[in-house]
């Protein structure tokens, strides 16, 4: 989406300069250091990604999230077990685990082992109404089960609402609104780059490298992907330079696609200005939304709505992630 004129009046511009791009740059990337992160939908995905990926992927973060596999392909599975279940109404975690082995060994996702050592961090406000932190811990306790080797923290005693926590940007912390993007003095971009990559080497200050706008089509493949026109990636001044950077995706949520915030997620969450202190381009892939088949919110897919393949390696989004991060020089298969 383009920057408004109001916005430039405003003062609500990105800090670092814009650019198209038909196609995304070919960068010299290191391969063992790509990571994922994601908000609510974003979360299930990146959770989807990581399992379906983890003998390329070195960690992944998830805010306000459930477990791989919860809604088991069913909207009303998803809407009664993955959401805000009551007690006796979330999903089944040894279920789902066994689900994840089954998938291993057809090859569906990665062979397991893969999730030896990775870094995953699992973080939930406990203000969040919309989801249930049983859900995040359910996907810690399906990490324990099928990946006890992996190095799991967790963070679910801070108490910002559904929303991105940042330091100063975005609506109040307590609201759960657009952009979920909320001001809780807390700058959750930090954290998830430090669980993932370990401690920064210096403070960030403001994004100094470039953001890129290029065309999704190319790497959507055979069949709707039900991904928006553009997406977005954010380059470092050394990654474009031709130093040897990782690749962080960081997956929006519901209601947070460019077609709806324009490029508040991609700008305002944080990331950018941390992927300049660890020498990271981040991948914003987007989304968009749709009547037939039902996705009003532009939610990524983690109950089944592009198809019953849709959180294996074989998923049309999964399969165009998979070609963006390939297309960077970060191979996922």
């Amino acid at each position: 989406m383009r920057v408004s004129v109001l916005a430039l009046l405003l003062g609500l511009a990105p800090l670092c300069a814009f650019a198209n791009e038909a196609r995304l740059p070919q960068l010299k990337l290191d391969p063992t250091r790509t990571t994922i992160s994601g908000i609510s939908s974003g979360a299930y995905m990146a959770q989807q990604l990581h399992l379906a990926y983890s003998d390329h992927v070195a960690g992944a973060a998830f805010l306000a999230g459930g477990p791989w596999h919860c809604a088991q392909g069913s909207l009303s599975i998803a809407l009664a077990q993955c959401m805000a279940p009551t007690a006796d109404k979330g999903p089944d975690v040894d279920v789902l685990a066994a689900a994840a082995k089954d998938a291993a060994a057809a090859g569906q996702i990665a062979p397991l082992r893969g999730l030896v050592g990775d870094r995953v961090l699992v973080l939930h406000g406990k203000g969040d109404l919309t989801v249930a932190q049983s859900l995040s811990t359910a996907s810690v306790a399906l990490y324990r089960k099928i990946a006890p080797e992996a190095k799991l923290s967790e963070d679910l005693t801070r108490s910002f609402s559904h929303t991105f926590p940042t330091l100063d940007a975005g609506s109040a912390c307590e609201v759960s609104a657009a952009p979920y993007i909320g001001r809780c003095g807390f700058d959750a971009a930090a954290e998830i780059f430090a669980s993932l990559l370990g401690k920064p080497p210096r403070p960030a200050d403001v994004a100094h490298g470039k953001l890129l706008r290029f065309d999704q089509r190319g790497y959507q493949g055979e069949g709707d992907a039900f991904l928006a026109g553009e997406g977005y990636v954010y380059v470092p001044d050394a990654c474009a330079r031709g130093e040897r950077c990782g690749l962080h995706i960081a997956l929006h949520g519901c209601q947070q696609n460019a077609d709806t915030l324009g490029e508040k997620f991609v700008r305002d969450t944080g990331y950018n200005r941390w992927a300049d202190i660890y020498s990271v381009v981040v991948l914003y892939p987007q989304t968009r939304a749709s009547l037939a088949p039902l996705n009003p919110k532009g939610c990524w897919d983690w109950w089944g709505y592009s198809g019953v393949t849709y959180d294996t390696r074989d998923g049309v989004q999964m399969r165009a992630v998979a070609a963006m991060a390939a297309a960077l020089g970060a191979p996922l298969r």
